[in-house]
């Protein structure tokens, strides 16, 4: 079942986008070449790291 790691993603999210969130998304990800999950979960890294260097 998939390659072993030392960080599993083994919970699944679900969200609802509006169409010009969804875009930017789908550029986001074609753009850096990196899956849409991998672009909310950097997403979510740096709006973290914003509200500790406060």
């Amino acid at each position: 079942m998939g390659r072993p790691t030392d960080n599993p993603k083994n919970i699944s999210l679900k969200v609802r986008l509006d169409s010009g969130t969804s875009e930017k998304l789908e550029e986001c990800a074609r753009i850096l070449e990196v899956s849409k999950a991998e672009i909310v979960r950097q997403g979510v890294h740096r709006i973290h790291d914003g509200l500790t260097k406060k």
